[in-house]
């Protein structure tokens, strides 16, 4: 790169990193190369952050998140985790309507009722 570009995508870097070739090049070579990095990093993220929100509704109608994507997945409705994620956050009702659909088709999804546990009482002393 030549002097103008490497000083164009250093701008807005601290100290010589702005106005000193040597530096200003390594340090703007390890920008790019985190940059490229990331924005790979960014759609697993936002992935990671699609699945918490789903879990998170599916888990209000006591199932849980892979068990729901399987029933969706046997009832063949092919919605990304985008588009569920935001049907969880922003229309509860539809996204319950869902989980029924994924309760009825895979077995597994059937609520469970637990027994109350039973809580030990300390001995007296």
């Amino acid at each position: 790169m030549n002097k103008a570009k490497v000083f164009k995508l250093a701008k807005g870097f601290r100290g010589r990193a702005k106005n000193c070739i040597r530096i200003a090049r390594e340090r703007v070579e390890k920008a790019l190369q985190y940059s490229y990095r990331d924005r790979r990093n960014k759609k697993r993220d936002m992935r990671s952050l699609w699945i918490q929100r789903i879990n998170a509704g599916t888990r209000i109608h006591s199932v849980n998140y892979g068990n729901f994507m399987h029933g969706l997945m046997k009832e063949n409705i092919q919605l990304n985790r985008k588009v569920l994620s935001e049907i969880s956050m922003h229309e509860p009702h539809s996204f319950k309507a869902l989980v029924d659909i994924s309760r009825n088709a895979f077995p597994g999804n059937k609520n469970v009722v637990h027994a109350p546990r039973k809580v030990a009482m300390p001995l007296s002393v």
